[in-house]
């Protein structure tokens, strides 16, 4: 299956975490394409997974490169039914809007029929030593569990 991994980074921090995983399934010899400012005509919407990297900006806003991508999706609607997902939402704790740019992104994926295969994962800048760490293992902890249910 495809993977289009979709960054959505303000400071540059979740860029970095999304090359980590881009880099990891690549050795894996997986299909990967990396959007670090996606557009919706450019990432097909089905037969694929989204890997989702999004930081949280601002007042619980999507970071700017993603910011027109998610708009987008809000207006035009399009059918997501043969598209599966998966999250890792990245912020601060010490903000009340903590991971919501990820949690809006996940209502909006389900709203339209998307598939989310696990759980999301919540990165927290202000007390992570190790996001990509966190992140990998992440990845290969549901990967792993996909693998044995086939």
């Amino acid at each position: 299956m495809n993977i289009h991994i979709l960054v959505g980074t303000t400071s540059g921090n979740t860029e970095y975490l999304a090359e980590q995983l881009h880099d990891q399934l690549k050795e894996e010899g997986q299909s990967v394409t990396f959007h670090d400012q996606p557009e919706l005509a450019d990432v097909p919407i089905s037969e694929c997974l989204w890997l989702l990297c999004i930081a949280t900006h601002g007042a619980g806003e999507y970071a700017d490169s993603i910011a027109p991508f998610m708009e987008a999706l809000q207006q035009q609607q399009p059918d997501l039914s043969g598209l599966q997902f998966a999250i890792i939402a990245v912020g601060d704790s010490s903000y009340d809007t903590f991971c919501q740019a990820g949690r809006d992104a996940e209502a909006l994926l389900l709203e339209r029929n998307a598939a989310m295969i696990t759980e999301p994962l919540t990165i927290d800048m202000l007390l992570e030593l190790d996001p990509e760490a966190a992140a990998l293992s992440w990845l290969e902890s549901w990967r792993s569990q996909r693998n044995s249910k086939q």
